[in-house]
């Protein structure tokens, strides 16, 4: 499990679809749910939840699909595992072409049952004669798994094709013991304010304001008040690796901060020097060009370090790239370093520790083949100097072969999903047989280890209309 403080515990950050029947292990009538984020039968076990939002359901093309494959000792299999879609049995809405259900997601006990929930983006979701418009779906956890659901309270205001839910997160914003969650798609931002009932859905829910050209938004606690803030990415002119804001609860209302300095359109919050304030790591996956004056070629991530009044703004940032001495491979364009990025203690010894993913990293002749590269927390921050690695399909222990087009690391997560207080990493590779797949090696003591790792593909899922499977994991 990741070490963190207690209110990163309650941290979640971003995917959704139809439960099968008798896969699941049963949960033993006196036991209680274990309460933990992304644990969805409340077994102990935190479990994955992975889109494939280009699915066929039925005759829609790209109507969606949400893969959940609970975890265990030993860890994910294509045997445990649910499908859930808009035409599952209880869940809002009709499976329709184009919906994208499964785009994006985020768990987290919305209802306070002892049960993780799941919040489910469909981002090409249309409303009456307004294409496109977006929205989001909570997904309940019980003792069998996801089954039915709630739609959030749908703005009127969305325009078309604003892609509505793009981004979305999880988290104690307010500090009051209730998770909340946001939305974002554009320029329009939404906070679902807990606690949640199956009935009701939120208590509250309020608009942002204008923020800009947002998809994403990232949530922890950077300040160690026990309260998360919501860090929002957007572009803005002139410079399209992002302008980054972020709310903070004050004890009476939200505050916003900005960081002038930093960019990134993609990000996690992990306490990586173990001071018990979250740590910023934005992942700028872009290549510098005359509309982007910063950043670095092939894909960069900052880490900014938090602190009792959030990250300090004048502070200088650890800044990653493939070109820092200690880390392997070049920074070449279109690398896509960055493009998603996970916080979780691989090693168990207290420190977050960063997963980068790379997809559109060049392995000899095959193109777009993907990276995953790992980096340790310490005392006086992220390392660089020493236990860098990146991982591929090539990578000795690690399944099937490097070939153009897979996009290994299209989403990264790190989830304690086997119980031994390590993180785990799943990967996504979107691009995998032309419909996509998800890997997972464990942690360890000394760091990821590839004995054991495992590639789970659609065909494997019965999944075989699966495509973009693996391109978002519910952290």
């Amino acid at each position: 499990m990741q070490t963190r403080s207690p209110a990163l515990r309650k941290r979640t950050l971003l995917l959704a679809a139809a439960l099968t029947t008798g896969l699941l292990s049963a949960t033993p009538a006196t036991a209680a749910p274990s309460g933990l984020a992304g644990d969805f039968n409340g077994d102990g076990y935190r479990d994955i939840a992975t889109g494939a939002p280009c699915t066929t359901v039925g005759s829609a093309s790209c109507a969606g699909a949400v893969v959940v494959l609970y975890g265990s000792a030993s860890g994910v299999s294509a045997t445990r595992k649910a499908v859930i879609t808009q035409n599952s049995t209880g869940v809002p809405g009709t499976a329709e072409s184009g919906d994208l259900f499964g785009a994006s997601l985020a768990t987290g006990d919305l209802d306070r049952d002892g049960y993780s929930d799941l919040v489910v983006g469909a981002g090409g979701e249309s409303v009456g004669d307004r294409d496109s418009v977006g929205s989001g779906t909570v997904l309940w956890g019980g003792k069998s798994g996801l089954a039915g659901g709630k739609g959030l309270p749908q703005p009127s205001t969305l325009a078309e094709y604003g892609g509505f839910s793009r981004g979305i997160a999880t988290g104690d914003f307010d500090g009051d013991g209730d998770l909340d969650v946001t939305l974002t798609g554009q320029s329009h931002t939404r906070l679902y304010q807990g606690p949640f009932t199956k009935t009701g859905g939120p208590l509250t829910d309020s608009r942002v304001g204008e923020l800009g050209t947002t998809s994403e938004v990232i949530a922890g606690d950077l300040t160690g008040d026990g309260a998360a803030e919501r860090v929002y990415p957007f572009t803005v002119d002139g410079d399209s690796g992002g302008q980054i804001l972020y709310f903070r609860w004050n004890g009476m209302t939200h505050k916003m901060a900005e960081l002038p300095n930093a960019d990134g359109t993609q990000g996690a919050i992990g306490d990586i020097n173990r001071d018990g304030y979250g740590d910023l790591v934005l992942g700028d996956s872009g290549d510098p060009y005359e509309h982007k004056p910063g950043g670095h070629v092939g894909g960069q991530i900052t880490v900014w370090y938090g602190g009792p009044n959030g990250p300090d703004p004048a502070q200088q940032p650890t800044v990653v790239h493939q070109d820092t001495a200690g880390v392997p491979g070049a920074g070449e364009p279109d690398d896509g370093f960055g493009m998603s990025v996970s916080t979780g203690d691989i090693n168990g010894d207290g420190y977050a520790d960063v997963a980068v993913a790379a997809p559109g990293e060049d392995l000899g002749s095959a193109t777009n083949a993907g990276s995953v590269t790992v980096l340790f927390g310490s005392a006086s921050g992220l390392r660089t100097s020493s236990g860098v690695k990146s991982y591929t399909q090539d990578t000795a222990g690690v399944p099937g072969s490097a070939e153009s087009w897979d996009q290994f690391g299209s989403a990264v997560d790190l989830t304690d999903v086997t119980k031994d207080g390590k993180a785990d990493l799943s990967v996504g590779v979107y691009g995998e047989n032309s419909t996509g797949g998800l890997w997972f090696l464990r942690g360890s003591a000394s760091g990821l280890t590839t004995s054991g790792a495992q590639g789970i593909t659609t065909g494997a899922l019965a999944l075989n209309s699966g495509l973009y499977f693996g391109s978002a994991i519910a952290q």
